[in-house]
């Protein structure tokens, strides 16, 4: 993939602004595109668009392939006729218009789909859709219908029979819970209906999309569910080895991710036909991909299952070219972007260096240390990569200067503008643009100079995470900065025509 030198904005579609107190995929995200375009940018970055999971983490999901239900834009099913506006107002979602409530908003949009469900009529848009993905959809809407039929436990503590899948249980099943498995198809019909509408209008106006993949799949998944034989699972289906990294700088006592690593050597005689289905899947949604925690295909670290933290687990061989040559045979090039960030060895940045995918620098990460060969540094950037102020995972750059060390800091200080003659953030932000680095990516807290109340995630915490929200669309004055910083720096999208309304 060669990338050409241009800009574009991270922003999870959950902290759009809008009043079901959760960003969706409605009005706000196509005007959204259009602050985009007038902002000189090419490219809308987005986290997993999957169901949200163990607390209420995109990269916790039940599945692989489905779209997120609370994204689902409840005005969309006025239009359609599926419900009315007096079903929509006067509802609570929540107290803070700064953060998505999820026990509400859950609550609240589950009763309205439910609602609309009762409403719809299947037609051939909606029988061909089901056809077409229900390579997916079917044990998806199945793992999903038993799930709410056990209080939303993991299958882990199903009746034996339905936790083995066995035929006679299944069959048993679906006949007595019939339309709790259409009500599943319907919603994800209605989220990828959605989807591909705002994508459409996204590409029409010179915006791509960025997604992103979860290196792990969730242990309460039904992807886990349908093919334990992949993952490291025993005969009993515990789990026997999971995921996470070790001690670093950041923990001492490493991270426990807690998901099911793969059984690599059982994907490779599978012809790793689950992981083509997954990149596939997602280069149909997407223009472009970042994977996450790319390292793992190197080298990856198993941590025994019974373990209480991540201090005693063992790195081990992954998959490396072989999958990706199976990926590029099946599938040509791919547009992907390799999170390479944290501890990397020699062997995974010739894995990255062998299949051409351009890597990750995140400036914050050069103030760590005083050594001028830090990479995250702007002048050490290579034209082959992605450069962010910082991710999700990170602290807003505000957030970040209050925080750091004061080492960090006056380094910080030295290194951008040593006077900060502008706001702090739009240094940080020219920075990155004046950089190599063919794409720059900056998150939307760092363009609008929020402080740590902005931080969307904490690695290794629970509770808190995933919740930030704009209180109100991007403003014209911030599209005037971008564009300006974006044509200086020779990154403006050449499509800056004013997008049409929706």
């Amino acid at each position: 993939m060669e990338l050409k030198r241009s800009s574009g904005v991270l922003l999870h579609i959950t902290s759009l602004p809008a009043n079901e107190g959760i960003g969706t995929l409605g009005k706000p995200a196509f005007e959204f595109v259009n602050w985009l375009k007038a902002a000189g940018q090419k490219y809308w970055q987005v986290l997993p668009i999957h169901p949200t999971g163990y607390a209420d983490s995109p990269y916790q999901s039940p599945s692989a392939f489905a779209g997120n239900p609370l994204l689902i834009d409840l005005w969309e099913l006025v239009e359609l006729g599926l419900l009315i506006p007096d079903d929509i107002k006067g509802r609570e979602y929540g107290e803070d218009p700064s953060a998505v409530d999820y026990e509400k908003v859950i609550a609240q949009k589950n009763e309205l789909l439910h609602k609309a469900f009762f409403s719809f009529k299947e037609d051939v848009a909606y029988l061909a859709f089901v056809q077409e993905q229900g390579w997916w959809l079917e044990d998806y809407a199945l793992f999903m219908a038993i799930k709410q039929n056990n209080e939303l436990r993991s299958w882990l503590t199903w009746d034996k029979d339905l936790r083995f899948r066995k035929p006679e249980a299944l069959t048993a099943f679906k006949e007595e819970h019939i339309e709790e498995i259409k009500f599943q198809r319907f919603v994800q019909y209605m989220f990828f209906t959605q989807w591909n509408k705002l994508k459409a209008y996204a590409n029409k106006n010179g915006i791509s999309i960025i997604g992103d993949i979860p290196i792990y799949a969730a242990m309460d998944s039904a992807d886990v569910w349908v093919d334990p034989q992949l993952f490291t699972m025993d005969i009993s289906l515990r789990p026997t080895l999971v995921a996470g990294v070790p001690p670093d700088y950041f923990s001492p006592t490493g991270q426990l991710w807690g998901n099911p690593l793969y059984n690599w050597d059982a994907m490779e005689r599978d012809g790793y036909s689950w992981w083509i289905a997954r990149i596939d899947h997602a280069m149909k949604l997407f223009d472009m991909v970042r994977i996450d925690h790319f390292r793992a295909f190197d080298t990856y670290y198993a941590i025994p299952a019974d373990a209480t933290t991540a201090e005693y687990g063992e790195w081990k061989q992954g998959p490396g070219m072989k999958l990706f040559n199976t990926v590029k045979e099946q599938l040509g090039d791919v547009n992907i972007i390799a999170e390479d960030l944290g501890d990397i060895f020699d062997s995974v940045k010739k894995l990255l260096s062998d299949t051409g995918f351009p890597g990750m620098r995140v400036l914050q990460f050069g103030f760590n240390n005083e050594y001028q060969d830090n990479t995250h540094l702007c002048h050490n950037y290579v034209n082959n990569c992605v450069a962010y102020t910082g991710t999700h995972d990170n602290d807003t750059i505000m957030g970040w200067l209050r925080s750091a060390d004061s080492k960090a800091a006056k380094m910080a200080k030295s290194y951008i503008n040593a006077n900060f003659l502008e706001h702090k953030n739009v240094s940080f932000i020219r920075s990155v643009y004046s950089s190599p680095a063919a794409l720059a990516i900056i998150p939307m807290q760092d363009i609008l100079g929020i402080d740590g109340r902005g931080r969307m995630n904490v690695p290794s915490t629970v509770g808190g995470n995933w919740t930030w929200r704009m209180k109100k669309p991007a403003s014209k004055k911030a599209a005037r900065m971008m564009s300006r910083l974006a044509t200086a720096y020779l990154r403006k999208s050449v499509t800056t025509a004013k997008a049409k309304d929706k």
